[in-house]
């Protein structure tokens, strides 16, 4: 049993019958788009500068400063490329909503080493597919045939997802853990390996078609699909998961009530949320038995108001800094 609770945003029965119907045509031809000109006013189209890397530099206890992986500047948008080829055209708001996106990074000290948290990019989508198909068949009790047709299907839902940024978004943890430094040895490689992934919907347009039941208000931002490593477990990488999500909320969405669901067995996960503040506000019916689903709670938290706007989280997206103190 995950020590995660994962709130299946999506169910295997909608995703087989989206499967038959094709992709729209600026899907399938990226090139192919149409436009208006008396849209051009208020709408900029989402262009790609060239990439270039930059440090990331922390400050130590000692006062000292290390450099870190590279990241990504702002002005690349290189993790969302994808999305743009698509040739959409992008509000001032939702521009900024994509550069506080990029910008955003969540960094927290664990007892057994370092995990951060950001948006998900477009070459991370494999392992974060293997993450989730792996965590949804050991919650669905699914045979390990069925793994393939899992990850398929699990692909496809995040194909989905990612054309609704930058009003729903994909979260992704990262966990170093802690070397050994009188080893002797010499210097030990440092690995840094996905750790757990969450989705965040941050207001209606990222709404997800088919939620699970109780149905949230689909106005208010949504946690869902969480999961973490197997064996990262119980090290509080899904108490940072959720912090980060609520952060990410606080920061660019105009309601502060979080919704999320967790089901009725997991009690660990149950816990956790009590813990973070969210209460019970409806729970399934029986009925939902007859469906071959788990009963689920569904859970509510409202956010404290936030002291950083999304042009800070923009100017600081070369830092990464603690979110929260836990």
């Amino acid at each position: 049993m995950a020590a995660v609770s994962i709130a299946l945003a999506f169910s295997l029965d909608s995703l087989k019958q989206n499967q038959s119907k094709k992709l729209p045509l600026s899907s399938r031809y990226p090139s192919l788009y149409s436009c208006r000109s008396h849209r051009r006013s208020s709408l900029r189209f989402a262009s790609l500068p060239s990439s270039h890397s930059t440090s990331i530099s922390t400050a130590t206890e000692t006062g000292e400063e290390e450099e870190s992986t590279p990241t990504k500047s702002t002005g690349s948008y290189d993790f969302l490329e994808e999305t743009f080829r698509t040739g959409r055209f992008l509000s001032n708001a939702e521009l900024e909503k994509l550069k506080a996106l990029e910008g955003f990074a969540y960094f927290q000290e664990l007892e057994s080493g370092t995990m951060w948290v950001r948006v998900m990019r477009q070459g991370e989508m494999d392992s974060t597919v293997s993450l989730l198909a792996e965590s949804f068949g050991e919650s669905m009790m699914l045979p390990s045939g069925y793994q393939s047709v899992l990850r398929f299907l699990v692909k496809q839902y995040l194909i989905e997802r990612r054309e609704v940024l930058p009003h729903a978004v994909t979260l992704v943890g990262f966990f170093r853990r802690k070397t050994d430094s009188g080893s002797g040895d010499g210097e030990e490689e440092v690995v840094d390996e996905m750790a757990g992934t969450v989705e965040v919907c941050l207001e209606k347009r990222g709404a997800n078609a088919s939620p699970p039941s109780p149905t949230p208000p689909k106005e208010s931002p949504y946690v869902c699909n969480m999961t973490v490593k197997e064996d990262l477990r119980r090290r509080g990488i899904g108490w940072h998961l959720l912090k980060a999500s609520e952060e990410l909320i606080s920061q660019l969405s105009p309601s502060k009530d979080v919704y999320l669901h967790c089901r009725m067995v997991d009690e660990a996960p149950f816990n956790m949320y009590k813990k973070a503040g969210y209460e019970v506000v409806k729970t399934d019916t029986v009925l939902v038995l007859l469906m071959l689903q788990r009963r689920k709670h569904l859970m509510r938290k409202k956010l404290p108001p936030s002291t950083t706007s999304p042009s800070d989280v923009v100017e600081s997206d070369n830092e990464l800094t603690s979110s929260v103190n836990v």
